[in-house]
């Protein structure tokens, strides 16, 4: 079965309210939606969620690298190739969600033709994951009724708090509200976007340790290499390199220098055959990792959740699957829904999703 077209369609859905954190902020999801063609008949879908402040990807970007340089390359290549695709993919540097949605792409055609869920293919430990919804920057009183609201409506009693404000009190009063409105029996963690030194990280994480905080993510730059190394080693939880460990050369570096001890993965960066090898990689050094959050829309999630549920590592922790419910519409035409805080993956073949055509005329952006 060989690959005849990928068309990369970029769309615009607002989100009902911002999301920020210490690196940027999101109001529209400027996303790209890829399908992939084959002569076979069958089309594979996946999401490509450009961030310019974390990668320097831009709607636009994805769509010009996709078009002119990956399409004219990828046309013809065997869709289980997937050695020879991604060797033609990475002639090009950069472009990781470009990357990451044809990869995905491809898995969900070949779950198509094999007539299996894309969980099943990766692994099939599961068809459901646990699920934390993430919290931006908002007053401790506003982040405290946000929370409520989704444990009580959704059943999630896991969340990251985005931190990284100065001064840093802001972000530790935060944490003390949620702790005070959601009790002893939820999980926090932070994430600081590296919006703070390694000293300011070290104060916080001395108070937060009170708390009964879970994991702390990008607290300090990577680049400060001796500040987070020093903060690292003194961490009382698990130090996840997110933004900073891409690729399995630098989940490499981050674990063997102690820049990190625990490791964030999503597919909307590395698709499903890089996921699967950092995955690897952590397991067989030893570190934890958590299913992270592109800021997804529900195609996104799907994919985060299938790679997720496949493997018994990467389904452990809660994933951050959520943040599409602050989204004001979707492309799907059979909305995915959390329930008593789990998200099932759809069993039908491949990802198991349809993009409604409606909808996608609606909110994309070349027309």
């Amino acid at each position: 079965m060989k690959i005849t077209a990928i068309e990369a369609v970029p769309y615009a859905i607002p989100y009902t309210k911002p999301l920020r954190f210490a690196s940027g902020e999101v109001h529209t999801a400027e996303h790209v939606l890829v399908r992939v063609r084959t002569d076979e008949g069958l089309t594979g879908v996946a999401d490509a969620p450009p961030r310019p402040f974390t990668y320097g990807e831009t709607q636009a970007s994805v769509t010009g690298v996709i078009e002119k340089i990956f399409a004219p390359q990828l046309r013809g290549l065997d869709v289980f190739a997937r050695e020879r695709v991604h060797a033609r993919l990475d002639r090009t540097v950069g472009n990781p969600t470009a990357k990451a949605a044809i990869d995905m792409a491809l898995w969900d055609i070949a779950g198509q033709a094999l007539r299996l869920s894309v969980t099943r293919l990766l692994g099939g430990w599961s068809d459901r994951m646990r699920v934390a919804h993430m919290l931006g920057f908002d007053t401790p009183p506003r982040m405290a009724a946000e929370a409520a609201r989704i444990r009580d409506t959704y059943g999630i009693t896991t969340f990251k708090v985005k931190v990284g404000r100065r001064p840093v009190r802001l972000d530790l009063d935060v944490c003390k509200a949620l702790r005070e409105a959601l009790g002893t029996e939820a999980e926090l963690y932070v994430d600081g976007n590296r919006g703070w030194t390694a000293s300011e990280s070290a104060a916080a994480l001395r108070e937060l340790d009170g708390l009964g905080i879970t994991l702390a993510e990008e607290l300090c730059p990577a680049d400060d290499v001796l500040g987070r190394r020093w903060l690292v080693r003194r961490s009382p939880v698990p130090f996840v390199a997110d933004e900073s460990a891409t690729t399995p050369a630098e989940v490499t570096r981050s674990l063997l220098d102690g820049a990190a001890t625990a490791i964030s993965i999503k597919t909307a960066r590395t698709g499903f055959t890089g996921s699967q090898r950092i995955l690897h990689q952590c397991e067989g050094m030893g570190a934890e990792v958590v299913m992270g959050n592109q800021i997804d829309g529900q195609l996104g999630t799907v994919c985060s959740a299938a790679f997720g549920a496949a493997h018994a590592s990467a389904s452990r922790r809660a994933g951050e699957l959520s943040n599409f419910l602050d989204l004001s519409d979707d492309l799907l035409t059979e909305p995915i829904t959390v329930t008593d805080g789990t998200l099932t993956v759809p069993d039908r073949p491949g990802l198991g999703v349809a993009i409604d055509p409606e909808k996608l005329d609606r909110y994309r952006q070349d027309r």
